[in-house]
């Protein structure tokens, strides 16, 4: 295959890259090459979001999606995502635009040498303390600015705060930081002139896919290959032809294999460009998410269809993380605890692998092996997950707990379902993560209510029978006894909330459920 060079959109003008090593991070590009020092490093993993940019892409070459609601931003045909430099590779900035903070106050050529009023709102509400982390702030809060103009809304507090859930100040300030998020909708509107960097992004689409090569000083000048298919086709082909190669979605863990254990990775197999591994459509009653969907889009599915995930949507990770990562990434990483298994178990998914033109479908919770491993076959990738829709008697709810309320790791997150006829239980699937070395159902639980009227009773059994599905490790982020404790008062708690009779009301639930060890 033929190579070429990295070719996107950058301060306006068409770049091309050429013997940089394709690990090379979009923070490093930046900072080191580009001499754009304004995004800052804090983290190198995705945690502060100092680092945050914004990717624009035609939004024409965006798969149609069943995810109205999904925080990325359609602004005059290009698709605008925030995600964190340091997180995203340069290979992947192929045939797109990249915007950084220094783009902003000449955002479109319309502010002349006024600020952005992002900026702007920043300056008069004392939003920039120490300053470090402004940058990224600013990005996060263009995005939503974008947004909302585009829509004709005003956020409210929470949206904003919801908005930058991913950037943290640590100078604690964050009360001016949502007020200029506010009051920034005051200041003269200004838009983002999408008509040259579209004109741009037009051009380039008739670039052949990436395939990059370029030497790797990390592996002593070794020439690695990075390989970027746009068809569904091409890709399973190359697959196959390179079982050995490593898959590269969304980077959101990879990226921290590079930046903190410096591991080498070898040939790199990007799904990112293929249309179809992003599509997110509805069809006889399942909804099918592409493996290379962004977490954002499949979540904003998900709680589309099942209103009760919407907290949890909101308190996976941070928005830069979700817009990066892809819901087939966190399934294949196989974490035990990941927080989109447990929940796609309780809603009994399944998932389409793909070897060359041959495809097989198996049920999520018969993919886990062990820790970290899977039955994916070598030269085998994750093509789709399929969702059955709602059905009248299914009752759900999901519930993660972490030692923060926002952009944390779980300690444990539960995806809880019943179908309840007639006051009896004649199906259940209650799935953990947290609590054993991969995400398991709690088969003795199910069967503990499987038959059983939806009372107290069966459900204080179920909570018994819990003890004897699970051994969870104490680490890090809980004890063992904790996780113990609060999977059973989950399970309580799951049917207080829908039960027949006064069940508990949703506000409630949300309190509570930020520490389950209350109850």
């Amino acid at each position: 295959m033929n190579t070429r060079p990295i070719r996107f959109v950058h301060r306006g003008q068409v770049v091309q890259i050429d013997g940089a090593a394709p690990l090379r991070t979009v923070l490093d590009w930046l900072r080191e090459d580009a001499r754009c020092t304004g995004t800052k490093e804090g983290c190198g993993e995705g945690d502060c979001g100092a680092c945050t940019v914004i990717v624009a892409e035609l939004a024409d070459g965006v798969a149609a999606s069943d995810a109205p609601a999904s925080r990325a931003t359609v602004v005059g045909g290009l698709s605008l995502r925030p995600v964190n430099a340091c997180m995203r590779f340069l290979p992947t900035l192929d045939g797109k635009a990249l915007l950084t903070v220094e783009d902003v106050a000449a955002i479109g050529g319309r502010c002349g040498d006024r600020l952005h009023p992002a900026q702007q709102a920043l300056v008069d509400h004392h939003g920039s303390q120490c300053g470090f982390c402004t940058p990224g702030f600013v990005m996060t809060l263009v995005h939503s600015y974008e947004r909302h103009q585009e829509a004709g809304t005003l956020p409210t507090r929470q949206q904003l705060a919801d908005d930058l859930a991913g950037n943290l100040c640590r100078c604690t300030g964050y009360r001016p930081i949502l007020e200029a998020g506010q009051r920034m909708f005051d200041l003269p509107a200004v838009r983002l002139d999408t008509a040259a960097i579209s004109a741009r992004l037009t051009a380039l689409q008739t670039d052949p896919p990436l395939a990059y090569a370029a030497a790797n000083p990390a592996a002593g000048g070794r020439i690695d290959h990075f390989h970027a298919p746009r068809s569904l086709d091409e890709f399973a082909a190359l697959r196959e032809q390179h079982p050995q190669a490593r898959l590269l979605a969304g980077a959101t863990d990879i990226a921290l294999w590079v930046n903190k254990q410096f591991r080498d990775l070898g040939t790199l197999l990007y799904v990112g460009e293929v249309a179809e591994l992003r599509r997110i459509d509805v069809a006889d009653g399942i909804l099918r998410i592409g493996a290379a969907a962004p977490l954002e889009d499949a979540w904003s599915a998900l709680a589309r269809h099942w209103p009760a995930l919407d907290e949890v949507w909101r308190r996976f990770a941070g928005p830069l993380v979700r817009h990066a990562g892809t819901l087939g990434g966190n399934i294949a990483n196989g974490s035990p605890i990941g927080d989109c298994p447990p929940i796609l178990m309780a809603l009994q998914a399944s998932l389409v692998l793909r070897k060359g033109a041959a495809t097989r479908t198996l049920r999520l919770d018969e993919f886990y092996v062990d820790y970290m491993k899977n039955r994916l076959a070598p030269g085998e990738f994750l093509q789709a997950v399929l969702v059955p829709l709602p059905r009248p008697a299914q009752r759900l709810r999901a519930y993660k707990l972490s030692k923060r309320y926002d952009c944390d790791i779980s300690a444990l997150c539960a995806g809880l379902s019943v179908d309840v006829h007639g006051g009896v239980v004649t199906s259940a699937c209650f799935a953990y993560g947290g609590m054993a070395g991969v995400v398991k159902r709690a088969a003795g639980a199910e069967a503990a209510v499987t038959g059983q009227p939806w009372v107290e009773a069966t459900v204080r059994a179920a909570m018994t029978a819990i003890d004897s599905d699970y051994s969870p490790l104490t680490d890090l982020r809980a004890s063992s006894d904790y996780r113990r404790q609060t999977a059973r008062n989950l399970l309580r708690r799951f049917w207080m909330e829908t039960r027949d009779e006064t069940p508990l009301p949703a506000a409630a639930a949300t309190v509570w459920a930020r520490d389950a060890s209350a109850v």
